[in-house]
């Protein structure tokens, strides 16, 4: 017999608590057989009726085809119990699901089965019998692989010890610091720790400080959090900066000469008012055949930085530039970003460039791709763009004019192929020099907007299928057909709010969903619906493998048209130069590689700014406890209903135990919470008054209180 791992010995324990210790038991001891008087010793048990419960639950569990009953009496872990290989996901609750592939229901995981994971995390997973129960159970045995081992937490000193709380409400443990790394931080500061061994149930992983952030509430101190909470780097090595302030600035004749020159034709930019990074512009100018030709010169980004040098490896890690409330965390140095690469008015600047040859009726009759160089013209923002179309006269009036009439005629033809139009509004912040929120409001898509987005819609299409049809290795953006199961739900949904979504098949789904999003456009329920419909969806990403996309209903799409601001558009620019070069097919798994981080790293930039907009709700809501507001029901869970506030976006939680005058219980089936006495409901799309009660700036958290 192998020497046994002890596990610490308790007096007293429920059914419930000793099944989970027997368990372990035999897990820290799989080689090891154990009669009940050894199992009970082991853990502490001396009581002859527990002794007996100790005999029952081996018995149970031999049943369950968890223990291996080797002789009379004598057990052994069943190592050789079906295991199943998948990713976890925590829930907030403590439990946990594990998706496998080929698997179509995920594995349901309690929390006494629960190692010290991590959502994402890849995992082994020992399957249970569940009897009748509706969902396979399992119970993680191994950590196959991390996918994340850094955290941001508050330090808690007690009297001996020192934990780092975690801010991530699905992270169901504490990481402990020796006395060394104790030294480093104070009682209440926020940090980054790193978990250096990750214990197991019974034992909190340990870390070590990897950065002392600040005390919680302050605003820089959350916006870092946020950044190192998905390990999102803020600034720049010395080495890159120096690399980057040492490219040459010298636009030589020799270029010029390899590129076609644009510098005489009418060319613009159209961004954000405060945006810093022009990397695409549009040229227009007649042609002798009464057609027009458009340029969508794009910023010569791979010129500037070679493959694999300095700047190129630090742009691949960080794959994208993350947009947060307060800044913009580039990919690239800012002398790039906002100077070398930018399309800043009245300056020369090189180009990759998709030029079109359009009729009066937006039909392509002809297409170049190239590097070129151009000369803006003007910088217009949005705003000054939508006024030049909506009154007919300014700067460039013609111009815009036409360019708008095009791209009102492209859209309706993407329509009719079966687009989706999401046009959710978005969430912006007027902030004062301070970074204090002076307003919360929300960003309408316009025609400026919709005309800047038809042409680089057309320019990345157009780049993808001249790849595509050489079948040569490329970037494809891709956008897979959504769950059925998942556009059902969400049909049953809509028709309880009075709408109606068809799924019968792809052309009616996207006609009705353009409806139902025509006839929320305005209405309270707006913003909630059309984050539902965009939930239902599936996910897009990059890839070499080209399956279309389907919201943008385009056989063939990538990314052309940001490499200042994302990775895969440097890739199609040095991969379309390389096949117009007449070059061979380029090594697809790299390719592919590259892309699956992109894909990862876009998922984290998002969440990064998503929990920027929660932090600055939070931060503006902490301003106003007591006070009361308008909301519609966003979400209903077993726990409490979730309302987003009108006019601000601003989402909070009502515990279902704070409901007055009743007691609720949660209607599944019908998305509802429904009063056991007095039948109230409450649903989604229910208008309802709240009050502000309390609200974690560090967690993002808003609760609220519920006005009858």
């Amino acid at each position: 017999m192998g020497k046994k791992k002890k596990i610490k010995k308790k007096r007293s324990f429920n059914k419930r608590s000793l099944i989970k210790e027997i368990i372990k038991f035999f897990r820290l001891n799989p080689k090891n057989t154990f009669n009940y008087r050894q199992i009970s010793k082991e853990i502490g048990i001396k009581d002859d009726g527990m002794k007996q419960l100790v005999i029952a639950i081996l018995n149970e569990l031999h049943e369950q085809d968890r223990l291996i009953l080797i002789n009379r009496g004598k057990y052994r872990y069943k190592k050789t119990a079906v295991t199943v290989e998948g990713i976890v996901d925590v829930t907030t609750k403590g439990h946990a699901y594990v998706s496998v592939e080929g698997v179509e229901q995920d594995i349901f995981v309690r929390d006494k089965y629960l190692q010290n994971v991590v959502s994402g995390d890849r995992v082994r997973l020992a399957m249970f019998s569940t009897f009748k129960k509706r969902k396979p159970e399992g119970e993680i045995i191994e950590v196959l692989e991390r996918n994340k081992i850094q955290f941001v937490g508050v330090v808690e000193f007690s009297e001996k010890a020192a934990f780092v709380l975690i801010n991530n409400p699905r992270i169901h443990f504490d990481i402990f610091l020796t006395n060394k790394e104790r030294k480093k931080v104070k009682d209440g500061q926020q940090i980054v720790v790193r978990v250096v061994d990750w214990g197991n149930q019974k034992i909190n992983p340990t870390g070590e400080v990897v950065e002392v952030l600040g005390y919680p509430g302050e605003h820089a101190v959350e916006i870092h959090s946020i950044l190192a909470d998905y390990e999102l780097p803020h600034k720049f090595n010395k080495a890159v900066k120096h690399a980057a302030e040492s490219i040459s600035t010298e636009i030589t004749k020799e270029e010029i000469v390899k590129r076609k020159d644009f510098r005489s034709v009418c060319t613009f930019t159209i961004d954000p008012y405060d945006a810093k990074d022009f990397d695409d512009a549009l040229s227009v100018q007649k042609l002798k055949n009464g057609n027009w030709e458009i340029g969508v010169h794009i910023a010569d980004v791979s010129h500037y930085i070679q493959s694999d040098d300095i700047i190129d490896l630090e742009a691949q890690e960080r794959a994208t530039s993350v947009y947060l409330v307060d800044r913009v965390v580039p990919m690239l140095p800012e002398v790039l970003s906002n100077n070398l690469c930018s399309l800043r008015p009245n300056e020369e600047k090189l180009c990759f460039s998709a030029v079109f040859e359009l009729n009066e009726k937006a039909e392509i009759k002809k297409e170049w791709f190239g590097r070129t160089i151009i000369l803006s013209d003007h910088r217009f923002t949005y705003g000054d763009a939508q006024k030049v179309i909506e009154n007919k006269k300014g700067k460039l009036a013609a111009e815009l004019i036409l360019l708008n009439k095009l791209a009102e005629q492209m859209r309706f033809k993407r329509m009719q192929a079966g687009a989706i139009s999401f046009e959710r509004l978005e969430t912006k912040f007027r902030l004062d020099e301070k970074g204090n929120i002076i307003e919360i409001y929300f960003k309408e898509s316009k025609a400026a907007h919709k005309l800047i987005e038809e042409f680089m819609l057309l320019a990345n299409r157009k780049v993808a299928e001249f790849i595509g049809k050489q079948n040569l290795p490329f970037v494809y953006r891709v956008h897979d057909e959504p769950d059925p199961e998942k556009l059902q739900t969400f049909s049953e949904f809509l028709k309880k709010l009075g709408y109606c979504l068809q799924t019968s098949n792809r052309k009616k789904i996207a006609t009705s969903m353009n409806q139902v999003l025509a006839d929320v456009h305005g209405k309270e329920e707006a913003n909630m619906i059309e984050t539902l419909a965009i939930r239902t969806m599936a996910k897009a990403s990059y890839t070499t493998e080209n399956i279309g996309h389907y919201g943008l209903a385009f056989t063939h799409y990538s990314h052309f048209t940001s490499p200042i601001r994302r990775y895969p558009d440097v890739i199609v620019h040095r991969l379309l130069q390389h096949y117009l070069n007449k070059g061979k097919g380029d090594n697809k798994e790299r390719i592919e590689q590259l892309c699956k981080h992109a894909s990862q790293q876009e998922i984290k930039a998002t969440k990064a700014e998503r929990d920027s907009i929660k932090y600055m709700q939070a931060k503006y809501m902490s301003e106003r406890i007591g006070i009361t507001f308008e909301g519609i029901i966003s979400s209903v869970t077993d726990f409490g209903i979730f309302v987003e506030v009108t006019n601000t976006g601003c989402e909070g939680l009502i515990k279902i135990r704070d409901i007055p005058n009743d007691y609720y219980f949660f209607d599944e089936e019908n998305y509802c919470l429904e009063g056991t006495n007095t039948g109230k409901i409450f649903q989604l799309g229910d208008m309802v008054k709240v009050k502000v009660r309390k609200v974690d700036i560090s967690k993002k958290e808003i609760d609220l209180t519920l006005l009858l």
